[in-house]
């Protein structure tokens, strides 16, 4: 059964169908939000904040307008946003700073990785923030750049251009 369906189940008051919905696309919205706030308990509590009001605002969805994983992913975007702008002290911490997982042993290869972290962090901190959010959404979240361009309420061609000047800006630091 496909996205469009089971929306359509849950317009029509089978509210216990959304739990299908949650399910997918817990993984990415949680990835997305843990990213951008690098805390658990925050990323955690923009999820549910984000899934209630997707719940909440489910009859608005028409897929002609666009496809669920994108409506999604802009009340994520929304939510953080409310959230960065309630924490008067909030920052935008570098990269390097995420989780890690438990290292494997091979210290060269660790060293190598931070390495390469910070050269990316310092990359994106020179990206206007478009370029940055689009260049995380297609890269670290592996969006199309359709859904992209819903998200961000641009055209498909402009995150296309942000994304290959971005592109063009790692390749230039990166070599």
């Amino acid at each position: 059964m496909n996205d469009a369906e089971i929306i359509a189940q849950v317009q029509a008051g089978d509210t216990d169908r959304f739990g299908v919905l949650y399910d997918a696309y817990f993984p990415r919205i949680y990835a997305y939000l843990f990213y951008r706030t690098h805390d658990r308990a925050v990323a955690e509590d923009l999820v549910s904040a984000t899934f209630f009001k997707a719940i909440e605002g489910i009859h608005t969805f028409t897929p002609r307008k666009g496809t669920f994983s994108a409506w999604l992913y802009r009340i994520a975007r929304n939510t953080l946003y409310d959230h960065s702008r309630r924490r008067a002290n909030a920052k935008n911490l570098p990269l390097e700073d995420a989780e890690r997982t438990p290292g494997n042993g091979d210290v060269e290869k660790e060293v190598a990785d931070r390495d390469l972290l910070r050269k990316v962090s310092a990359v994106l901190g020179t990206l206007s923030p478009v370029q940055r959010e689009v260049v995380v959404l297609r890269a670290w979240d592996g969006l199309s750049y359709k859904e992209i361009a819903e998200i961000l309420d641009k055209s498909e061609a402009s995150c296309k251009v942000a994304f290959s000047r971005a592109a063009g800006n790692f390749r230039a630091t990166l070599q």
